[in-house]
């Protein structure tokens, strides 16, 4: 394979840049871009090990940095590799990485070095994708996932299918080529039992999928609530910006206008709904809409009431919407003589958060209950997890096909028939797990990686 290089830090002025070379060819071209100024010989620096020295092209020095080695197969793509550490200007960056293509290697495509990490037998295809996990993690609970998805929890967990459904298919083709001496060795029964537990370990994989997604992509979460309950306020609150319109007009928010916030270690994806009411106001109506069919699709909703306010038919229409639903009640404006009934919010919802949303010590208050009802600490790291659409395809695909051979070997089925479909599921784990998938499977993975890593 040729030699590839790209700028491995993000494209924006800073205090270094990092450009990274790997591939049979990377120490000679290193050596011919950067001069150690012990005069030391690249080609002789053990893995490891750093220099530093000056950076130079064909028109001169360039800058002064620092070289770092790293000998196959002990580097991150199992190739030797060499990293060029120079000053984190754009314009200089760019250079450097012009003079390491201009000495020989290739620019590099996107995720191509930990391509080649699992190419070279590094990495598992699901320990490439949590590379990507990791650095797009915006939160702590997902960045923990992520590193033990990186450090294989999930293929784990696949290889533990995997051996089941093997030794499975291999006592069937035991008892296809040595039928008279297998008779009283394969009980369906009892081989039954044995995918039982493969079943067990997809379904637990396939139920921590949304929680999973959740980790990483926010929380859907619907803001809701009749007219000037302060559902606005509380989004900007919440966002800790002026995202939503506040006036003491009602039916001033009339879209959904949406922020994605941190509040209290959680990330919500945030929706700010129209405020229920009947109105004959074509645009107000179609908002009205909307804020059901969101509060419908939410996993958490901020039921907001006015607690200055008694409670109307608007609030009553809306607690017995979403009364069944995931919902954190909030009683606003509790710097106003109470009205509201309390009692039955208490009792519908089972407590309630008074608060004023204009003070900022009640973004602490919501942040709190967010982290006891988020809901979001079930997911154990150490299990893994399903990370994507593609591994939960996979993962589906082989639980759909164990789970027709578990059925098939109850109901009297002969063993070869449950062993096809068992084969059928292993082919489904062994892409996922990157041991036989597909050209095409493998550069869509690594195709939404950046440039780089």
């Amino acid at each position: 394979m040729e030699t590839i290089a790209a700028i491995a830090t993000p494209h924006a002025q800073g205090g270094i840049s990092v450009i990274r070379i790997s591939g049979d060819k990377a120490l000679d071209i290193a050596g011919k871009v950067f001069k150690p100024l012990s005069g030391r010989d690249i080609s002789e620096m053990k893995g490891y090990t750093a220099a530093y020295g000056e950076i130079c092209d064909s028109d001169g020095r360039l800058d002064d940095g620092v070289l770092l080695v790293y000998r196959a197969p002990h580097s991150y793509t199992g190739e030797d590799t060499a990293e060029i550490s120079c000053h984190g200007g754009i314009f200089i960056t760019e250079r450097v990485l012009s003079a390491c293509c201009a000495a020989g290697a290739v620019p590099a495509q996107p995720g191509e070095f930990t391509k080649r990490a699992f190419l070279n037998g590094k990495l598992s295809l699901t320990q490439a994708e949590a590379v990507a996990d990791v650095i797009e993690a915006q939160n702590g609970q997902f960045l923990k996932c992520c590193k033990a998805q990186q450090e294989g929890a999930l293929y784990r967990q696949i290889k533990k299918a995997e051996e089941i459904i093997l030794s499975f298919t291999a006592l069937v083709q035991a008892w296809i080529d040595y039928p008279d001496e297998m008779e009283d060795e394969l009980d369906g029964g009892i081989e039954a039992d044995k995918l039982y537990e493969a079943l067990r370990v997809l379904d637990g994989l396939l139920d921590g999928y949304n929680e999973g997604r959740m980790l990483r992509t926010g929380i859907p979460c619907a803001i809701v609530g009749r007219p000037n309950a302060g559902k606005s306020t509380l989004m900007n609150l919440m966002s800790g910006t002026q995202k939503s319109i506040v006036t003491d007009i009602e039916g001033t928010t009339r879209d959904i206008v949406e922020e994605t916030v941190m509040l209290g270690g959680v990330m919500l994806r945030l929706s700010d709904c129209a405020g229920i009411r009947e109105t004959s106001d074509r645009v107000e109506s179609i908002g009205v809409e909307l804020m059901l069919k969101r509060a419908d699709e939410s996993a958490l909703i901020f039921a907001v009431f006015d607690s200055g306010r008694e409670l109307g038919a608007e609030d009553m229409r809306l607690i017995d919407i979403i009364k069944d639903k995931n919902v954190i009640c909030i009683a606003n404006k509790n710097d106003l003589p109470e009205k509201a009934d309390i009692a039955l919010l208490e009792k519908t919802f089972g407590s309630v958060i008074s608060i004023s949303a204009k003070e900022s010590v009640s973004a602490e208050i919501l942040a709190r209950e967010v982290k006891q009802r988020a809901g979001m600490g079930s997911l154990d790291p150490a299990a893994g997890f399903i990370a994507n659409e593609r591994q939960k395809k996979c993962v589906t695909e082989a639980r759909d096909r164990i789970k027709s051979a578990y059925d098939a070997l109850l109901s009297g089925v002969t063993p070869d028939a449950a062993g096809v479909m068992c084969e059928n599921a292993l082919d489904r784990l062994y892409e996922l797990s990157g041991e036989r998938a597909s050209d095409r499977v493998i550069d869509e993975v690594f195709r939404n990686f950046c440039v780089g890593k």
